[in-house]
């Protein structure tokens, strides 16, 4: 389970330094093979363990791609999968595609969300986290789902 908010710096060749919390997890895991791709929503990266992104393509391959949303979403997210080795140090290199995507800049924010992590820049996830606070107070509420949750 990944959660959590870490801020991080990418370095000059565009490497991000998993932060050590999660470094066990992952090693022991899927020996430190990741794969991101695209978030085709929002200007940030998707980032899975191999073995959960390996159930998710599946998922999606299984999909007919005659609908042509359907056709759009397995193009841009198993087009734009990269596979990521975390190295003897705990960084991953992510690709220049794939940071010019999202925006990245010097500093990012590895955001966690249960079986995944999404990588924002750190300007556009300020952005995105004010216009979702500013959100909740509107009108629409909160829907019945989480209604009956306590938190």
């Amino acid at each position: 389970m990944f959660r959590g908010i870490n801020p991080i710096n990418l370095d000059a060749k565009g490497r991000m330094a998993m932060p050590m919390r999660y470094r066990g997890v992952i090693s022991a895991g899927c020996e430190g093979q990741m794969v991101a791709t695209i978030d085709t929503e929002s200007r940030c990266l998707l980032m899975y363990t191999q073995p959960e992104w390996d159930v998710i393509q599946r998922k999606i391959e299984k999909l007919s791609s005659f609908d042509p949303v359907t056709r759009r979403i397995q193009r841009l997210l198993i087009g734009y999968a990269t596979d990521l080795d975390m190295d003897g140090n705990g960084r991953l290199l992510l690709p220049a595609t794939l940071r010019e995507y999202a925006e990245l800049g010097k500093k990012i924010v590895l955001l966690g969300q249960g079986k995944k992590f999404e990588i924002w820049s750190e300007e556009n996830w300020l952005r995105t986290r004010d216009e979702y606070l500013d959100e909740s107070g509107g009108e629409g509420g909160i829907p019945d789902e989480l209604q009956s949750l306590s938190l």
